[in-house]
């Protein structure tokens, strides 16, 4: 079987972003909860990372090494001074999914790790301008969590502050074999016109009927509009480095006997070279359940041993199971292959468990944010006259 180092669709999607860079300098714009830095990777073409921050070591280490010379403040939010960060127009936060995610104890919004938002806008209202301009990532969960009412209320602490606000659902499988979906909220000066071509009359493919609920009622909503982007061709065997060790035949038989039934079955009739697959409780026992449509399950972070992805592959008339390697992790993210991963296995994984997917944010960035932050330097203008 041949052996796939690279994967080139993600990185020709970006490069393509790059030759289709406004001419105009890149806007500024801030990074919280920056992660290992895909985010700032991804937005490349039309903005500059001016500041950014985490308080994980392991995954400042990721950013900083893909990022050197970037200003870095390690460390936790709650430390962070709007007065001394430089001015921007866009800023970004990828807030903790902790609360808001259906593996923890929704808790919500106003929870300790997702909580964390209200610090981000603190940072915010402490700067000598706001951004006019902010996005904001995170799990399904912050539109779906108590009929969206986590969603609201953060809907409302931004209208408050005078903008105007719309979240959308974006999912990595468009541009990866990953299935990652996550919401990204987007919150525009609301005394700047937005361009029609960038709003839809009704919900589009990017509002889920959860959406759809939590934005019933709500003022200063905006159907923003995206374009839907064309069928993915990449497969999950093109980013699989079939030259990794499998487990042995005895590990790789405990394994598969956690299988359940229906899924051995369709594992000899799929003809894929690899399938992907969780380990999960059911019904107090655990099994590994396996997915057939040649797509990754959504990425998780390696806390314990049911977060980790593992792959079956096909080794003559055997199936071999192994753990998906933090570098195939970075590949399902879009990262190239230059991007650095220091540090052990689970440093990796986890770097690339908690981060945005590249494609997704550069998708975004092209055909909302960077046309909206050009918006505003249009309103600028017209004021400053």
């Amino acid at each position: 079987m041949s052996v796939i180092h690279q994967v080139k669709q993600p990185e020709t999607f970006l490069s393509s972003l790059q030759a289709a860079r406004p001419k105009n300098p890149r806007y500024p714009f801030l990074e919280f909860f920056a992660g290992s830095g895909l985010v700032s990777f991804a937005l490349a073409p039309f903005f500059n990372a001016v500041w950014a921050n985490d308080i994980c070591p392991k995954k400042t280490a990721v950013f900083t090494a893909n990022h050197q010379g970037r200003f870095f403040q390690p460390g936790s939010i709650t430390d962070v001074h709007g007065e001394s960060l430089p001015a921007s127009i866009l800023s970004w936060a990828s807030f903790p999914c902790q609360d808001l995610s259906l593996a923890g104890k929704g808790e919500g919004i106003r929870a300790k790790r997702s909580g964390l938002v209200w610090e981000w806008l603190r940072v915010m209202d402490e700067m000598p301008q706001r951004p006019p301009l902010l996005a904001a990532e995170n799990v399904v969960g912050l539109v779906s969590v108590d009929g969206g009412a986590h969603y609201r209320e953060l809907h409302l602490a931004l209208a408050e502050r005078g903008y105007q606000i719309g979240a959308m659902l974006l999912d990595a499988v468009y541009w990866l074999p990953h299935s990652r979906p996550r919401i990204f909220v987007v919150a525009l000066d609301a005394r700047v016109a937005i361009p029609e071509k960038l709003i839809a009359e009704k919900p589009a493919w990017v509002h889920s009927a959860a959406i759809q609920k939590a934005a019933s009622g709500l003022e200063n909503w905006v159907w923003w509009h995206l374009p839907k982007p064309e069928a993915r061709t990449l497969s999950l065997s093109e980013i699989v480095d079939f030259s990794l060790p499998c487990q042995d035949a005895a590990a790789s038989r405990k394994n598969l006997a956690m299988v359940p039934p229906t899924h051995l079955r369709r594992l000899e009739e799929c003809g894929l070279p690899v399938v992907p697959g969780y380990k999960r409780i059911r019904n107090k026992k655990q099994v590994l359940e396996l997915r057939f449509d040649d797509t990754a399950g959504c990425l998780r972070t390696p806390a314990g041993g049911s977060s980790r992805q593992y792959l079956v592959i096909r080794q003559g008339d055997e199936w071999r199971t192994r753990i998906l390697s933090p570098r195939e992790a970075a590949r399902l993210m879009g990262a190239p292959e230059t991007f650095k991963l220091p540090g052990g296995f689970n440093d990796g994984y986890k770097a690339m468990g908690d981060a945005v997917a590249a494609p997704v944010a550069a998708y975004l960035a092209r055909h909302l944010l960077s046309p909206l932050a050009a918006a505003y330097n249009v309103y600028t203008s017209k004021t400053t006259r």
